[in-house]
């Protein structure tokens, strides 16, 4: 009864689907040109991977200057991935989020500070209990200047850890929306068992870690 409950839990607290342990080739994608996404009316876009993108999803949008985190998939080499096919580890795909935000209100700094600072930056190949390629830690950079700013940022985190920094810095290239039901998947389904178990915890340890760029009624 024992090892069927542990089983059991442990399917509830992955996000949303079993993982696979697969390690991808991204030589190409790590060499490629940056794409800098424009700025539309005065609001520019930075992309993130850190595990379930539930989770940093939730995360993004409790900051001030953060219109809106869109789950999606980033970091890979297929077109048009589905989560069923971006789950199995074989797209080259991560669960990532696209934060819009004001750069007047918070800046790119600012967010790479979140990334490093709302996970464990040194578990590779997941986050808590999902595990796989697909919940990989990336940053992306859309120019020299952003990649400049994540290295610096990710060098400062290491020196608070023994182990290696996991997160990649990848070249932004393209990225595909998820589908319609994981978008603010925390905030529709609070009674979800990962929701209660993982992503709250996760996203209550950030706030009290980042009290000071919250929006007002999320203290």
């Amino acid at each position: 009864m024992k090892s069927f409950l542990t089983i059991l839990l442990f399917v509830f607290m992955s996000c949303g689907n079993q993982a696979q342990k697969k390690t991808v080739t991204k030589s190409e994608i790590a060499n490629a040109e940056p794409v800098e996404v424009p700025a539309e009316n005065g609001m520019e876009r930075a992309y993130f991977a850190s595990g379930c993108f539930w989770c940093v999803e939730a995360i993004y949008e409790s900051i001030e200057g953060v219109d809106e985190a869109i789950s999606g998939y980033a970091g890979g080499h297929t077109k048009n991935p589905t989560y069923e096919e971006s789950n199995t580890g074989r797209t080259g795909h991560a669960e990532a989020v696209e934060v819009i935000y004001d750069p007047e209100s918070v800046d790119f700094r600012t967010l790479v500070e979140v990334y490093f600072g709302s996970q464990d930056p040194t578990q590779v190949n997941g986050q808590g209990p999902d595990i796989g390629s697909q919940y990989r830690s990336i940053v992306f950079f859309q120019n020299q200047q952003q990649k400049e700013i994540v290295e610096e940022v990710k060098s400062q985190v290491a020196q608070d850890y023994e182990e290696p920094i996991a997160a990649e810095i990848l070249p932004f290239q393209k990225f595909w929306v998820a589908e319609d039901y994981h978008q603010d998947y925390e905030r529709k389904n609070p009674n979800n068992p990962y929701i209660q178990n993982v992503s709250i915890p996760r996203l209550n340890r950030f706030k009290s870690n980042f009290p000071d760029i919250l929006k007002e009624n999320d203290h």
